[in-house]
């Protein structure tokens, strides 16, 4: 165990980078998951941590589990700690990730494609419902909130670690995908509910999940082989995005089940 004290050491402002800067996973190639349920949803998948940081006080209690994560400890005084936390109420330990570099697609698994959707709170929301519902693939387009951030490690709640990420696309890059193309739309296109009813919905496919104010690209929606909409019978305009991709995966996921 290392303790550390001085608000001025490399870890500290590395770590303090990494809480509070979206993009600095890509400049540092590391990630900082900050909190026992994400550290937790890490080590179930088989991932292991260079570092593991701990306030003193969690140190002096924290199970064998946590201290023989990592290679290496790091224990920091409690008002240490909470400097460098982007929480309100800091969990008091965390690990530091190698960031993932995978940049290869997978041409048949079932997948969500994120057409620069730029909330944080969005983009994670999008990526526990894929995991949820057997979408095993996540690509995110260019302009899509960094996927590795630390909002969206928050609002992901661990299911990252399920998930085969690749972000930073082209939209040319999506033709290495062997599926079905599939757009959300509010205006065009046939209604979920109805799809369903009939088990039109392909499984496995590719479904495209718009930027929050303009939807999926032209671009994008002219190569999709099914536009899709959501019946809102309460009359609204449009869906969230991410209630929109629960609602549509979810009806993927369940249109061939058989009771």
């Amino acid at each position: 165990m290392n303790l550390i004290t001085s608000r001025d050491n490399p870890l500290v402002k590395e770590l303090r980078r990494l809480s509070q800067d979206s993009s600095a996973y890509r400049k540092l190639g590391r990630v900082w998951l900050e909190g026992d349920h994400l550290c937790r949803a890490a080590l179930t998948r088989g991932v292991k941590p260079e570092h593991a940081v701990f306030a003193e006080s969690q140190w002096a209690t924290a199970p064998l589990a946590w201290t023989r994560a990592a290679e290496r400890n790091t224990v920091l005084p409690d008002a240490l700690f909470a400097e460098i936390s982007s929480l309100e109420s800091p969990a008091r330990m965390g690990f530091i990730l190698a960031t993932p570099t995978t940049q290869v697609v997978q041409p048949q698994m079932a997948t969500v494609v994120l057409d620069r959707v730029q909330d944080a709170g969005n983009v994670g929301s999008i990526l526990r419902s894929a995991s949820a519902f057997g979408f095993g693939q996540v690509l995110a387009i260019k302009g899509t909130a960094a996927l590795w951030s630390p909002k969206v490690l928050r609002a992901g709640m661990g299911a990252h670690f399920g998930l085969h990420l690749v972000e930073g696309l082209s939209p040319e890059a999506l033709q290495a995908l062997d599926i079905p193309w599939v757009a959300t739309s509010s205006h065009q296109g046939p209604f979920l509910h109805t799809l369903l009813a009939q088990a039109k919905l392909p499984m496995p496919c590719a479904w495209l999940m718009g930027h929050e104010g303009q939807g999926v690209s032209p671009e994008l929606a002219q190569r999709a082989e099914l536009a899709v909409r959501i019946a809102q019978p309460g009359g609204e305009e449009s869906l969230n995005v991410a209630a929109a991709a629960a609602i549509c995966l979810h009806a993927s996921a369940t249109c061939h089940l058989v009771d």
